[in-house]
């Protein structure tokens, strides 16, 4: 039975120097109390980079000892979104560049996910072309790009890129709008309750938006088994059946677009995992690690979806995506 990792992280240390010089105001590089580096956002720690994050050959190893085949690596928050336009395209190379060679030297291994300037739609598109020619086998989003939804107009053309090449995309958290004001900050709330919240509203907002009509070829991951999505699809259903500006846009209920995208299972509980395979469907969850954040859980993750029924182990475990990464 193949495993395929298809939300796991790597980082790449001039990116981090990148960040460090030139993410002022919001993003700082700062110290632990123990001497470690950790990225923050508005003065919420959300990144904590470990060895692993540099080192493919680690990475290997610990997939070796828990059975996982292949990952297919992305960036995490903030991913490229500070600095100009030139400090942002720079970054998006680095890291784009580090996991193209990461594939090359274990191409039976290694995948990637491209990341991209988004602030700056042009040099995206520039972007994406490059890493496909490169390898990338899909592309890396956050859920708020610096604050701006993913709806918003500016991005169309890059948005129309991806779907043009019909590269699946992940939509991956980060510190949502208004953290400052949110106190996440205290018990690091951003990455426990804040990436959740992210999530849910970048993927609603795409669903009453008619993104996904937009854009048919779209095909979009919602990260960490969909944030809430599973748990509140009554509640978007029944607020578009009641409430007709909820419908301008779509007139299937949310529910049917929920089915249409699809989910890692980046989840802590084997129930929370058997909910989202029963709104998202059997064949739209792919297992995922979270490697190797601190909160990561490759060998735990993969029990879960072992834990599933029978029937949808195979599927989840790899089968899933190597359909829809075409592997």
């Amino acid at each position: 039975m193949t495993v395929i990792d298809v939300h796991t992280h790597m980082l790449n240390r001039q990116w981090l120097e990148q960040l460090r010089n030139h993410g002022a105001p919001h993003y700082e590089v700062a110290k632990t109390p123990d001497g470690r580096d950790c990225v923050r956002f508005d003065g919420a720690q959300f990144l904590l980079p470990v060895a692993a994050h540099y080192d493919y050959a680690m990475r290997l190893r610990d997939m070796d000892k828990v059975g996982v085949d292949v990952a297919i690596v992305s960036l995490t928050a903030p991913n490229c979104y500070f600095g100009s336009q030139e400090v942002s395209t720079t970054a998006a190379r680095l890291v784009n560049d580090d996991m193209a060679q990461g594939q090359q030297a274990y191409p039976d291994r290694i995948r990637w996910m491209a990341s991209l300037p988004w602030e700056h739609p042009a040099s995206a598109v520039e972007e994406l072309r490059r890493s496909y020619k490169r390898g990338a086998v899909g592309v890396m989003v956050l859920a708020n790009i610096n604050g701006h939804s993913l709806t918003e107009e500016a991005f169309a053309p890059v948005w129309r890129a991806i779907d043009e090449l019909a590269l699946p995309v992940l939509v991956h958290p980060t510190a949502p709008p208004g953290t400052q004001y949110l106190d996440l900050g205290k018990h690091n709330l951003a990455g426990s309750v804040g990436f959740m919240f992210d999530t849910s509203l970048a993927i609603t907002r795409m669903v009453f938006d008619g993104f996904f009509d937009t854009y048919p070829k779209l095909k979009i991951i919602a990260s960490h088994a969909g944030g809430t999505l599973p748990y509140i699809v009554g509640r978007l259903d029944r607020c578009h059946e009641m409430d007709p500006d909820r419908r301008t846009k779509i007139a299937t209920p949310p529910s049917d677009y929920l089915r249409r995208i699809y989910y890692d299972a980046v989840t802590y509980r084997v129930e929370a995992l058997k909910l989202c395979l029963e709104v998202g469907g059997a064949d739209n969850v792919m297992y995922g690690s979270d490697y190797p954040h601190g909160i990561g859980d490759m060998k735990g993750c993969l029990a879960r979806v072992r834990a599933l029924p029978e029937g949808n182990v195979k599927a989840v475990s790899g089968g899933n995506a190597q359909r829809l990464f075409k592997l």
